[in-house]
């Protein structure tokens, strides 16, 4: 059985959305766009999420991820080609209610039914762990049905003030053990959690 392991970069408050770019998730009115960019200039935190994206059986994405991510890596850049290329070939299953298969990006296709039987379903398979990236309403739905056996979580040391959060609102409490943790020379804290025993 295949583990589904969540990888978010987190602001100090619990923000996640549009970490990477200044128009990349405006909704709501957020104005904090490529927030977490300054903190890849570590080598460790470079070397850590280079690593998550290598050792991934595949990949589940929500749909708003999906769609950036293939106008994106398919035409990265050379220097890019370390992080795109295993983005590209590696199997994505896209969590959606408006796209319909098949999707363009190579080696994609939506997970069909409800979406708790399916990606359980897809955990049941012989196959390496699947990665969410981003995709923060995917999260908290995973989250939701105790589907998460592991949060990477690359904290930053950034307040963003609102916007778009990966842990649902919904009052249950969920007790994580931490696994492994390190800290960057920016301050960055890169945290695995896994679900405590009940």
């Amino acid at each position: 059985m295949r583990k589904v392991i969540v990888n978010e970069f987190m602001s100090l408050d619990g923000v996640a959305q549009a970490p990477g770019g200044a128009d990349e998730d405006t909704s709501g009115g957020f104005a904090h766009g490529g927030w977490h960019m300054r903190y890849m200039e570590d080598e460790l935190a470079r070397r850590w999420v280079l690593a998550s994206i290598d050792e991934a059986g595949g990949f589940l994405l929500g749909r708003r991820t999906y769609e950036i991510f293939a106008a994106y890596w398919p035409n990265a850049s050379e220097e890019e080609q370390v992080i795109a290329e295993p983005l590209n070939t590696k199997p994505k299953h896209v969590a959606s209610r408006t796209l319909g298969d098949p999707i363009e990006w190579q080696n994609s296709a939506v997970v069909q039914g409800d979406l708790a039987e399916g990606v359980a379903a897809l955990k049941q398979e012989d196959a390496g762990d699947l990665h969410v990236i981003g995709s923060t309403v995917l999260v908290q739905t995973l989250l939701e049905h105790g589907l998460v056996d592991e949060l990477r979580l690359m904290v930053d040391p950034v307040v963003l003030g609102g916007g778009k959060r990966i842990f649902p609102d919904d009052g249950t409490l969920r007790p994580l053990r931490l696994v492994d943790h390190e800290l960057t020379s920016t301050g960055t804290m890169l945290a695995t959690y896994a679900p405590a025993e009940s």
